[in-house]
């Protein structure tokens, strides 16, 4: 099956564009190498890409997408983790000095786990991984009076701020956390309204990236 037109028209669409703007950049990056300060941990959802919301050029960002932008707690237990692999390559290696957890509105992850939703497969992986949100449900509260729609967006913060504290439990980085070498961010993107909200440190609201 060959690959998809639309990909085959956007890249000729990069050759043209892009690339040509954009040459003497990416011959630099593939001589010295990447150096971005800036480390993004968001979903994979297809509507919330950070190059896009951020309008990043390449090198700028060191990108890690997940379902639900889930950062697990530190477990150096000898399996494969992803994310821990990608966090050890961006503070040990690139030095990056700010890291962004970019969650979003109308997630289906965060959907998926507040439902209970039946596993897509016997191995049910999402219903594995999602299970880390656990933390972040008792953060964001019972739904109460809250709509559903409400609870959802309350629930997609609430994994943000569990994500930016699960940061803090790998060594190193709470170590360049604490000494100022590293400062983390938590960003919340309306997906309809391209509205970017970003956590307040003292008070954990998410306020529009505006008013900082």
């Amino acid at each position: 099956m060959p690959l998809p037109p639309r990909l085959v028209e956007g890249y000729r669409a990069f050759l043209d564009g892009r690339l040509r703007r954009e040459q003497d950049r990416y011959r630099e990056l593939a001589e010295a190498g990447q150096s971005p300060q800036v480390m993004v941990i968001g979903c994979c959802d297809s509507r919330v890409s950070p190059e896009v919301i951020f309008d990043a050029r390449p090198g700028e960002l060191f990108v890690v997408r997940n379902v639900a932008n889930i950062v697990p707690p530190y477990a150096p237990d000898g399996h494969a983790h992803g994310v821990s692999a990608a966090l050890e390559f961006g503070i040990a290696a690139l030095k990056i000095k700010h890291i962004v957890v970019l969650g979003h509105a109308h997630c289906g992850g965060v959907k998926a786990f507040a439902e209970k939703a039946e596993p897509l497969s016997p191995g049910d992986f999402i219903g594995n991984w999602m299970r880390l949100m656990a933390p972040a449900a008792d953060k964001a509260g019972p739904q109460r009076d809250l709509s559903w729609t409400d609870y959802l967006s309350r629930l997609e913060q609430a994994n943000v701020a569990n994500s930016l504290d699960n940061l803090s439990t790998f060594p190193r980085l709470r170590e360049s956390i604490e000494t100022g070498q590293v400062a983390i961010h938590g960003a919340y993107f309306g997906v309809a309204t391209g509205e970017l909200l970003m956590r307040d440190e003292a008070t954990g609201a998410f306020v529009p990236v505006t008013a900082t």
